[in-house]
């Protein structure tokens, strides 16, 4: 490659100049040198090995404000010579971090797999013909095709456009499609004002194009905008999850803070005071909690591709656990989505053979936006004979909705397809079934009636128009005074169980709404079909009118939206966010500003790339029903991840809160700091098993919602029922059975893991606990800890924890107390549940 011209303001040099430089020409570049290029590009991309990556993880479990204290603890007990402490925190340190290595490391490679299952593609000039590649396979000097919905792989040169429009608000800001043309920019123009450059991160509205590739990856603009920027959007789940950690990590920091000093004042050892108040900070903290979301929402995800639903953003899984509201265009999934032609008519509704010529040459030679309904207009029967000649094409776009060919013929036509209204706005006369041309505003009214009754019939209809067409230039303003030939009536029916998945949906509390571009008529069809009693239509004229306080009533109370924009599709989710969590679905460019700011954003696999770029989820099946197992899936990860929370806000927190109490009255700790750190090892393994438990159907009925006001409210009632059995068996142990230091403290232990091991038990489920079956690998690991726990005083190994045998007698009041604590914490439990669902 020459180096003789500077390309970065590539927009300002003559293309032929850039091809030379390049070492490319018109008929692109040849596989072996694209290939060549792309290798040379991968040796200057520092790679980062798979060992590398695993060692940052494993030193990302130990970046926490208390691991750090805890590590800083060893160091000054290693200083002061107290080898066992050292050896015994450092064993639960490095283990803990493990664990959480091990988990956090599948889960990122089951994200990983799942992003490797969505790629983007491009069509590219290579060996001098059209090949289809992976987009990040492109290199500089490719020459690629460009049509409507194609995401923009790198910053690129026009050489060739036909009525081209791209989306750049993703650089400049600007929401309106940005006009673009070969004209070259003045070098010092601003990225909004270069007309013949095409940007990575951009998409296609409409029109096609051919352009060279000038920069790829991190030299692009976009790229050096990402790889300086490191913001991330949270959700809303991630935010509530945030400001929870922080609020439980101040109680904790707090409290510790005061235990040190109070324990300090009494006259208690500095380094035992120390690491007592260090070991209850991550007794208190929700040390787990960034690992056990993690956890859960990967193998939420995983689950979902069983389910054949790819996640494409994993903490998103959570906002589909919130959904209540589903909107989506009708066709594909509440209808076939397989459109058929029924018939193609004239003003009169009469079989028009004309019209049907026109149509099917306009599907057949439209080289923009691959559509279902020009492939069903190609499938007519009788209509695979010759093609004429194609002259050029206006493409389709969503502001004009139709789509113009010039043919040459016997005489020359332009013909236009597209939807009614667009089509009879530029027509001023009609043609009737023998040939004859009349004036429209003699027809006028009966065409529209026409129009009108094919609607309330159920059928989506488009229309078709001619013209002779002369020599001149072939742009918009050719579309004009234009012959209206006929109807293209076509038909989707309605899907078979498509009544059942909306009965389901309803059952789990989400409603459904119908955005779609159709007529009202076929609408309010569709909507007696799908069951729906006096349907409420609002069409894309109704909301033109609306300002947004009435918006926000009144999307409430349509179930279908007709004749809508796509940028009034934003606008109806928009407003529909102040009342519901919604998840949007489409596949088509006129959903992608609906999906990008929807709650959650849903496409399927056949869609444009940028639509599918935009979602959060990427259904293999356009099906009602995959979105349910979807929906169901995210409820259930939602439900885990809580379950962890309930446990640290509740027995957990009690648990140490207690101790902390404790502290301020005995004449000694009432657990070592090295007890309450295997306490919370203990427990942690069937913590982190969570993620796998089952989840009852009732809770799945309900759509979660993050509620930090309820969590505080549940931290509460159940922390203070938690320490009111930690003080019976401190008042039990220290004045009843007159336990000595070390019995005293074996017993605590004994009863804090216990209560923590089977308080799990009892919050899984919002039912009585035996009429839940918890999941396998909880069960197990539970008991596990059970026997250890039971197991520890009586080993060698206790004694190096400062445990020590326990009578039976005493063994029996710890149970006593415990299966007290678990018939007590399951009634609070029943009845804290059912006033919250009153609520």
């Amino acid at each position: 490659m020459k180096n003789e011209v500077d390309l970065r303001s590539f927009w300002s040099i003559d293309p032929a100049i850039c091809l030379q430089e390049l070492a490319s020409s018109n008929e692109g570049l040849s596989s072996s040198q694209a290939k060549r290029i792309y290798q040379e590009s991968l040796k200057t991309k520092r790679k980062i090995h798979p060992w590398e990556q695993d060692v940052r993880l494993f030193l990302t479990q130990f970046k926490s404000p208390l691991m750090l204290l805890l590590l800083g603890a060893v160091c000054f007990s290693a200083f002061l010579g107290d080898t066992s402490d050292v050896i015994i925190i450092l064993f639960i340190v490095i283990s803990t971090g493990l664990l959480s290595f091990f988990q956090e490391r599948n889960a990122e490679r089951v994200v990983a797999k799942l992003q490797s299952l969505i790629s983007n593609t491009c069509q590219v000039i290579r060996d001098n013909s059209v090949q289809v590649i992976k987009s990040e396979q492109l290199v500089p000097g490719d020459i690629i095709l460009f049509k409507a919905g194609d995401i923009i792989p790198g910053d690129c040169i026009l050489l060739e456009s036909n009525e081209l429009y791209t989306n750049e608000a993703s650089l400049t800001g600007e929401s309106f499609p940005v006009y673009k043309s070969t004209e070259l920019s003045p070098a010092n123009s601003s990225l909004a004002q270069r007309k013949n450059a095409l940007w990575e991160g951009s998409n296609v509205v409409s029109g096609t194009a051919k352009a060279l590739v000038i920069y790829t990856g991190e030299d692009t603009v976009f790229g050096s905008i990402v790889k300086s920027s490191n913001d991330k959007v949270e959700t809303s789940f991630e935010k509530g999850i945030k400001d929870f950690g922080f609020l439980l990590m101040k109680i904790t920091l707090i409290l510790s803070f005061f235990i040190l000093v109070v324990n300090l004042f009494n006259h208690k050892n500095v380094l035992e005071s120390a690491l007592f108040a260090l070991a209850l900070s991550v007794g208190m903290a929700p040390e787990l909690l960034p690992a056990i979301t993690t956890i859960a929402m990967s193998a939420g995800a995983k689950r979902l591709l069983e389910k054949k639903v790819i996640v494409k953003k994993l903490s998103s899984i959570q906002n589909l656990g919130e959904v209540n509201l589903l909107c989506t265009d009708k066709t594909g999934t509440i209808t076939e989505g397989a459109i058929v032609v029924e018939s193609i008519v004239d003003f009169s509704n009469k079989e028009s053979e004309y019209a049907k010529s026109l149509a099917f040459w306009n599907a057949s030679l439209e080289a923009g936006y691959s559509n279902p309904i020009d492939e069903a207009i190609k499938l007519q029967p009788g209509m695979s004979g010759k093609l004429p000649k194609k002259l050029g094409e206006i493409p389709y776009d969503f502001i004009r909705k139709r789509l113009s060919i010039a043919l040459e013929g016997e005489e020359s036509l332009l013909v236009t397809k597209g939807a009614f209204a667009q089509i009879i706005q530029i027509c001023t006369r009609v043609r009737g079934n023998n040939g004859e041309i009349f004036p429209i505003e003699t027809y006028q009214e009966a065409i529209q009636n026409q129009y009108e009754q094919f609607g309330i019939e159920g059928m989506r209809v488009i229309a078709v128009c001619y013209k002779k067409w002369e020599s001149q230039m072939l742009d918009k303003s050719a579309e004009n005074e234009m012959v209206f030939a006929g109807f293209i009536l076509l038909k989707d029916p309605i899907k078979s169980g498509i009544l059942e998945a909306i009965d389901a949906l309803k059952q789990l509390h989400v409603g459904i709404k119908i955005i779609t571009g159709d007529n009202r008529h076929v609408a309010h069809a569709i909507a007696l079909k799908m069951g729906i009693v006096n349907p409420i239509v609002i069409t894309g004229e109704d909301l033109i009118q609306m300002s947004s306080a009435a918006l926000d009533i009144q999307v409430k109370r349509a179930h279908i939206f007709a004749e809508v924009e796509p940028q009034q599709k934003e606008r109806i989710i928009l407003a529909l966010r102040h009342s519901y969590t919604v998840a949007y679905m489409g596949d088509g460019i006129n959903d992608v500003s609906a999906i990008s700011v929807a709650d959650v954003g849903i496409s399927v696999e056949n869609a444009v790339d940028i639509t599918k770029s935009a979602a959060d989820f990427v259904l293999l099946e356009k099906d009602l029903s995959v979105l349910i197992d979807g929906i169901k899936e995210g409820r259930k990860t939602f439900a885990n991840t809580l379950k962890y929370i309930y446990i640290n806000t509740g027995s957990t927190f009690g648990n140490m809160f207690s101790v902390a109490f404790a502290s301020l009255l005995l004449p000694f700790l009432p657990m070592l700091p090295k007890q309450i750190l295997m306490t919370n090892f203990i427990t942690d393994f069937p913590y982190l098993s969570i993620a796998s438990d089952n989840v009852d159907e009732e809770q799945l009925a309900w759509p979660g919602k993050w509620n930090l006001k309820f969590i505080s409210r549940y931290m509460i009632i159940f922390g203070l029922h938690s320490s009111l059995f930690d003080i019976m068996t401190f008042l039990l142990l220290y004045y009843v059975v007159k336990a000595k230091e070390a019995t005293f403290q074996t017993s605590w232990f004994i009863e804090s893991i216990l209560t923590e091991l089977f308080i799990l038990f009892i919050i899984r489920t919002h039912k009585n606990f035996f009429k839940s079956k918890p999941g396998k690998y909880l069960l197990i690991l539970s008991v596990f800890g059970l026997l250890i726990t039971l197991g520890l005083p009586y080993s060698y190994l206790g004694v190096e924890f400062g445990l020590v045998p326990i009578s039976m007698l005493q063994l029996g009041l710890m149970l006593a107390i415990v299966f007290a604590y678990i018939l007590t914490a399951d009634i609070l439990k029943v009845w804290f549940f059912r006033q919250q669902r009153n609520r």
